[in-house]
């Protein structure tokens, strides 16, 4: 293939050139439409097929494709954010709809179980697009020294790695082969259920006992597996999953200590990669208020960052002032939105619990609720404030050798 072809969805060989050829079923649609005729079923999906399959980019080796749902935060967050700075009053709108919005497409693609770019590419393209701002509207006017504009640098790119680090693995259970039935010759034959949100699990006494397996010896209690908590089978993997591993719609598969989905990473938080996620989002704050803090030093000089942040007599006095004001305003409203997440993240980890797990047990009914309902104890691994961080401390490093009088 040369540059600018590519195989399409039918297997046949195409060509970018002839991206509007071929389109009977969007002239169909269109004469319908036109005609005041309804759809026939599945017309729509089969027209976003084949745009989605058409919207590629010449590479070495072949037409690559392009997933749509990284578009719309490259084209639309800049024309917003530069729309918001013509006026006060457009700013407001378009702030506040920008939330609305962005929840309402979290709702729909999580109702349908569909996992999408839309969310990292619009975290990516913020982070990128406010430094680049940041960079072109506030250092030029003399106010931000070289040092803070390396630390602020620094930051970013703490952040960045530590994000690609929880983009990697989070902790996958292989998936047994095709052509090979899981053994259930280990496992207590009295009642096996089936069960893809890990509720249900393996009965009998040998199961009550089982080595949890995310402890890692911090704690001698902690390293047993408490009372009550077993291990489950998993219909979707077709696999046994060890206590605390769950299975994720989203991805397809089960994933150890799985804490939740998260769309911002487009993966899975679990027991190999929840480190880098906490970090991550620790980098982020703080590198995202020192941003914040610096760009209104500079445009509301003589004000304190909250008096700022609320009042900047002379904000919408030159275009310039007003894109970095907006600017502020919107990352803002993401920091704040982080925070939470960050501060709900870290109750959790005091109290040993995951967010599936405080899901479930609200559920069930079957937790406290702690701190104005912020965090739900289930009390199944809570064994203290410093054992329960050295147990999260401790996540993807190897199990501690157990001697032999333990084990007795």
């Amino acid at each position: 293939l040369c540059c600018c072809e590519y195989v399409d969805r039918r297997g046949r060989r195409n060509h970018l050139a002839a991206c509007c050829c071929d389109c009977e079923e969007l002239d169909d649609g269109c004469d319908r439409w036109l005609t005041c005729k309804s759809l026939p079923p599945g017309a729509l999906e089969r027209i976003a097929d084949t745009i989605a399959d058409r919207l590629r980019v010449p590479w070495f080796s072949g037409a690559v494709k392009i997933n749509i749902s990284l578009v719309p935060p490259l084209v639309l967050l800049p024309v917003f954010l530069h729309v918001a700075s013509l006026h006060f009053l457009l700013g407001l709108i378009i702030l506040t709809s920008l939330p609305v919005v962005v929840l309402w497409y979290y709702y729909l693609t999580h109702r349908r179980k569909e996992r999408t770019l839309f969310f990292l590419s619009l975290g990516l393209f913020s982070l990128g697009y406010m430094y680049y701002v940041f960079l072109r509207e506030v250092v030029p006017r003399g106010h931000v020294e070289y040092s803070q504009v390396v630390a602020l640098t620094c930051g970013l790119i703490l952040m960045l790695a530590a994000l690609s680090r929880a983009k990697k693995d989070p902790g996958y259970l292989p998936i047994p082969a095709g052509n090979e039935k899981p053994s259930h010759q280990g496992l207590p034959n009295k009642s096996v259920r089936g069960s893809s949100s890990g509720l249900y699990g393996i009965s009998g006494a040998g199961s009550s006992r089982a080595v949890n397996g995310e402890a890692k010896g911090y704690c001698r209690m902690s390293a047993e597996q408490p009372e009550g908590v077993k291990k489950d089978w998993c219909t979707k993997c077709q696999l046994v999953r060890p206590a605390r591993a769950g299975h994720c719609r989203l991805c397809g598969r089960c994933v150890r200590r799985l804490d939740h989905h998260c769309v911002w990473i487009n993966s899975c938080v679990g027991e190999q990669n929840h480190q880098a996620f906490i970090l991550a989002l620790s980098f982020f704050m703080l590198t995202s208020v020192y941003g914040i803090t610096l760009t209104l030093h500079t445009i509301c000089r003589g004000q304190s960052l909250f008096v700022a942040l609320l009042y900047c007599p002379g904000a919408y006095s030159d275009y310039s002032s007003a894109l970095s004001f907006t600017c502020v305003w919107y990352c803002s409203i993401v920091t704040a939105g982080m925070g939470y997440i960050l501060l709900i993240q870290l109750l959790n980890i005091s109290y040993n619990v995951t967010e599936r797990e405080a899901r479930l047990a609200l559920r069930d009914n079957t937790g406290r609720r702690l701190l104005g309902g912020l965090v739900i104890d289930t009390g199944q691994y809570n064994r203290g404030l410093l054992c329960n961080w050295g147990h999260f401390l401790s996540l993807g490093s190897s199990p501690p050798q157990r001697s032999a009088e333990d084990i007795v």
